[in-house]
């Protein structure tokens, strides 16, 4: 159960038509080096350029969305985020599909991540830091499958990498739960700490960056306890991919044993093509990882038109293939590949074992390994059908603690690691919120989403993908894809919030714990808490909460809220309404003044189903009539994330 969750599951259904036991194929698919703004910044109902929490930097006084320009250019003080193929045209798409942003390793990340702290959490250094380029975002044009994907399914916005550094050390605790940051539940001597790169048998230094790894990988814990797991990829690219080979017990492992021929053996029996045949008769594992080869894993100047080719390549399998409605997809990218974003993750108290340590570089100081900057993860099920957000704070620990939570509600036993830490285990979400088993919203929905077909990768005179980058961007454009003519014209004291910050109207149901940082509609009884926004004046106001009747598209300005957490992480929340930004009372009126709010727990039940509750008091409830109603015992709500840019109320 969520350290958020309280005793009130009975309000949900009782009725179990399947479970979490029931599930027969978990699918994980690991892509490349993508942030989440720089790929969904736009997206509708979730938290992006419309966010209406985004931390201010105590310094200057702006939103973290102005990232400074000193010393990069005298044009102007601040960069807001900018889309990439402003200029459009084929040529403008292929040269912004192909571009890289900035630096992505250790040390830069973490100098980003210090910086924001001490700006009250607004992260201002992107473009100093990295480039200014990391601060442009594609849209919907761009990411045609991404985005469809998305909006069939669901799409977690509060998703870090686990690490605040590049592919391997992500890649590694992904698939392990550790880095090997000392003080942590490793030996000592077992291969950490891992902080950069690197794939040979040796270490940087002493007690840095040394491979092999000593402590044992995900797959090999299932492996011992008999779970039916395979890594799924292609040969030429198994140094770059999959993390297996560099653990110790993969690399002694005969060739014929479990290990292995389950883990290390390419092509023919863990090839793409050996998954798609296994998904269409229905023979697929139980756990399987996916590892797409070099230019289809997103990594820049790798594409996500390529991508995606592979991504529907293995999703289509799956949702066409007769297991459909005991399958769970999981997408990830490893970590965000130098593209910004500017949200810090919820950071572990200084000293916590197995999270702090001394930088061995001696250049960021006594500093925290993780969570790195948020990046998309996409929940591809049966059970996640019709557009979710997941609102849950998670990272890469969050997909082993799925797989335990998982492989226990199957009977097996000894599937839980003793790898992660304490304070991963505590604070990182484990998913399972994401699914909704009770039928509830219509969930679960086995139909299958009409995806649009990406195109097929260039392919070279053997017939081998190489995608756009290699097969044409390269050719076209030999310089390097962090350099002109790859990046556009920068924006320089052309923008403002009103041509930066775009987004697209639209909703999301949201699902799991709540969070900061979105427009929200509490709907119950067919009716939606509302403002009636009569008032005018600064001062309290004596008109009270009622609620009007929902709307199809959770459109109502009068209807729409936003939480303003009281602790970082909890259940209380202040309420503002976007009528004025006034606040929710104690008096069950509106305060013009954050002095005069109500702290209310907004606690999730599960099955998309949230509680309203005055702290120490009575629930916030909507009776079948309309009414508003205060009493014990509470009436669930379904809450919609919306993004609508109306400013008048409907």
């Amino acid at each position: 159960m969520s350290k958020y969750a309280v005793p009130l599951l009975a309000l949900a259904s009782a009725t179990h038509a399947v479970s979490l036991g029931d599930v027969k194929h978990v699918i994980m698919v690991m892509f490349e080096n993508r942030s989440f703004n720089h790929y969904f910044g736009t997206f509708p109902g979730v938290r992006g350029f419309a966010d209406p929490n985004v931390k201010i930097n105590t310094a200057t006084g702006k939103s973290a969305w102005y990232q400074s320009l000193a010393g990069v250019t005298n044009e102007t003080e601040y960069l807001l985020p900018w889309y990439l193929n402003q200029n459009g045209g084929e040529e403008g798409f292929n040269q912004t599909q192909c571009m890289c942003a900035g630096a992505n390793n250790w040390i830069p990340t973490q100098q980003i991540f210090q910086a924001g702290l001490a700006n009250g959490g607004a992260t201002d250094q992107w473009a100093i830091i990295d480039t200014p380029q990391a601060w442009g975002y594609f849209k919907r044009d761009d990411l045609p499958y991404h985005f469809a994907l998305a909006e069939s399914y669901a799409l977690a916005d509060h998703y870090h990498a686990a690490i605040t550094s590049n592919t391997d050390p992500n890649r590694w605790f992904w698939q392990s739960g550790s880095i090997g940051v000392p003080g942590g539940p490793q030996p000592a001597n077992s291969g950490g700490v891992i902080l950069d790169d690197q794939q040979a048998n040796e270490c940087l230094a002493a007690g840095l960056d040394c491979v092999p790894l000593h402590w044992p990988a995900y797959a090999q814990i299932m492996d011992e306890a008999g779970v039916d797991w395979m890594s799924f990829q292609n040969s030429y690219d198994w140094a770059t991919n999959s993390g297996l080979f560099y653990f110790a017990a993969f690399q002694e492992a005969a060739n014929d044993s479990s290990l292995y021929q389950r883990g290390l053996n390419f092509d023919g029996p863990n090839g793409l093509d050996a998954y798609i045949a296994r998904a269409a008769n229905g023979t697929l594992p139980e756990v399987s990882y996916m590892f797409p080869p070099g230019a289809l894993q997103e990594h820049p100047p790798y594409t996500p038109v390529d991508a995606s080719w592979y991504l529907n390549q293995v999703v289509s399998a799956a949702i066409n293939g007769p297991n459909y409605n005991e399958t769970i997809i999981i997408v990830n990218y490893d970590e965000a590949g130098g593209w910004g974003d500017p949200h810090l993750p919820i950071i572990s108290p200084e000293g916590t074992a197995g999270e702090w340590f001394q930088d061995p570089y001696d250049e960021v100081g006594y500093t925290f390994s993780g969570p790195g900057p948020r990046i998309p993860l996409y929940i591809v099920s049966p059970f996640t059908r019709g557009g979710t957000v997941f609102t849950e704070r998670a990272d890469h620990s969050s997909v082993i603690m799925f797989l335990e939570e998982y492989l226990t509600a199957r009977g097996y036993k000894n599937v839980v690691t003793g790898q992660l830490d304490d304070w991963r285990r505590e604070h990182m979400s484990n998913l399972v919120n994401a699914l909704d088993f009770e039928n509830h919203n219509q969930q679960p929905d086995y139909s299958i989403p009409d995806l649009p077909t990406p195109p097929t990768p260039l392919k070279d005179d053997d017939g081998n993908i190489i995608g756009l980058y290699a097969g044409f961007c390269s050719i076209e454009w030999p310089e390097s894809c962090s350099d002109s003519p790859y990046v556009p014209a920068i924006p320089y004291g052309q923008q403002t919030e009103e041509n930066s910050l775009i987004y697209e109207d639209g909703y999301m149901l949201a699902r799991g714990y709540m969070t900061e940082g979105r427009w929200l509609v509490f709907e119950s009884n067919g009716y939606a808490l509302s403002n009636p926004g009569t008032v005018k004046s600064t001062s309290n106001s004596t008109d009270a909460l009622s609620a009007t009747a929902a709307t199809a598209d959770h459109e109502a300005l009068a209807q729409r809220w936003v939480v303003h957490a009281l602790t970082e992480e909890g259940t209380l929340f202040n309420v503002s309404s976007a009528v004025e930004g006034f606040y929710l009372s104690p008096q069950n009126s509106f305060s013009s003044s954050v002095m005069g709010a109500q702290a209310f727990n907004i606690t999730y039940i599960g099955n998309s189903q949230y509680v309203l509750q005055k702290e120490g008091g009575e629930f916030t409830n909507i009776n079948s009539d309309g009414t508003v109603e205060y009493s014990s015992t509470p009436t669930p709500y379904t809450v919609w994330s919306v993004t609508y840019s109306n400013t008048s109320s409907t």
